[in-house]
């Protein structure tokens, strides 16, 4: 049976696309004026913009790119690319190569840009889970199996937690949890890994006097307004002063040096001020929607591997969203990370726009008909393939049933 392609999914090209616009306007709007008064800027309003605008444009040419590559290839550097990806989080850590800003080396400075690798290593464990766990099929199911698994994703975790970076290595975890759980891992597994987890994200607060302080910030910001919780709180009156429509395009007042890290991580913050409830709802529309994609892809897919690519990409983009917003609003402690598409970052925004061109990409493949000689087998529905593949295990995406089905059909 040959293989042959179809068009891309348009309406995850139209997701991204209106997320991509949202966010060049927005760290225009929110870094304007603290552009404006930076020397280092050479006071230019425009500066992050010109800047974000370089690594859109690249990203664009990235996401062509990865719609273009071939998987089949492009899985077999899953290994050297995890393997590349630790050698960077290690060469952050040391003194002249790593980056140090508000006291985390998380950066690599290239030329007049800086990279991030852990951008980087939390979807490159990704492609090698999902050639791992497609490889092994239902051997995934024996608790040894994952020993090779926990050892990159602990290394990577490790590394990342080093820099420090808490935020990055939640979003690295879940990632981690629900590529397994979606591989068929015995829920036995994934409940102690899950209890493991706890206990260590615990150790690392406590560790941390910073953390407890932040801990202690989310439970009451009001009672240490003028320092742990004062961030928060600057966050939570953008959002409040936004009411429904917002006070418009450009109008915020938290920007005028009130609240830190405006056109990064709580560039959130900036848009529900100026375009109100219905922007910041339009925005958490399109990243469900996005997710929505990226599984139905995955639930459609008659690949292992492409499957568990899908689900993984699109999970990993929408639960960092969901973590940035729900601590911008003050729903979840504080913890440093960007929103997607829509923060200033370059490696932010390039790794993700490769992560929804290799999305699409699975969007593109299918497998022609038969020929007349052979017997033709009318595949199943939607609500079948779906029905059968939680049925055949109890839950998850691919199952030894299914992936004997596929191959008798071959």
């Amino acid at each position: 049976m040959s293989r042959t392609r179809k068009p891309p999914d348009y309406w995850l090209l139209v997701i991204v696309f209106a997320l991509l616009i949202v966010g060049l306007i927005m760290v225009f709007s929110a870094s304007s004026v603290t552009a404006a008064g930076m020397k280092e800027c050479r006071n230019d309003p425009y500066f992050f913009l010109k800047r974000q605008g370089i690594w859109a444009l690249v990203a664009l040419v990235a996401l062509w790119a990865s719609t273009r590559v071939e998987l089949e290839k492009f899985r077999r550097w899953s290994l050297p690319l995890v393997l590349v990806s630790l050698a960077m989080l290690a060469a952050v850590l040391i003194p002249g190569l790593g980056v140090e800003v508000n006291g985390a080396r998380r950066w690599i400075a290239l030329g007049g840009f800086t990279f991030q690798p852990s951008e980087l290593a939390k979807f490159a464990l990704i492609f090698y889970l999902a050639d791992c766990l497609a490889r092994r099929g239902s051997k995934i199911q024996q608790g040894v199996r994952l020993v090779p698994l926990l050892v990159i994703f602990g290394a990577i975790v490790l590394l990342i937690e080093l820099e420090p970076d808490l935020g990055t290595a939640l979003v690295v975890a879940a990632s981690f949890m629900s590529i397994l759980f979606m591989s068929g891992a015995r829920f036995s597994h994934l409940a102690g890994l899950v209890g493991f987890g706890i206990l260590g994200v615990i150790g690392l607060i406590v560790k941390e006097p910073y953390r407890v302080e932040r801990l202690g910030a989310f439970m009451d910001p009001w009672k240490v307004s003028q320092t742990s919780g004062y961030q928060i709180i600057q966050s939570l009156l953008a959002l409040g002063s936004g009411g429904t429509w917002g006070l418009g395009l450009g109008e915020s007042r938290q920007k005028f040096f009130y609240l830190p890290e405006q056109h990064t991580d709580f560039i959130f913050a900036i848009l529900g001020e100026e375009l109100g409830l219905i922007g910041t709802l339009s925005v958490l529309v399109l990243f469900t929607l996005l997710l929505y994609k990226g599984l139905k892809l995955a639930v459609r897919s008659r690949d292992s591997y492409m499957a568990l690519l899908s689900a993984g990409l699109s999970f990993t983009i929408a639960f960092q969203a969901f973590l940035n917003i729900g601590v911008v609003s003050s729903s979840l402690p504080l913890t440093g990370v960007p929103l997607p598409f829509i923060s200033y970052g370059g490696t932010s925004l390039v790794i993700t726009m490769v992560a929804v061109g290799l999305i699409i990409n699975v969007s593109t493949r299918r497998r022609e008909r038969r020929e007349e000689s052979e017997e033709i087998v009318l595949p199943p529905t939607e609500a079948e393939t779906l029905t059968r593949k939680f049925q055949d295990m109890g839950y998850g995406m691919v199952t030894p049933k299914i992936r004997e089905r596929r191959r008798a059909r071959r």
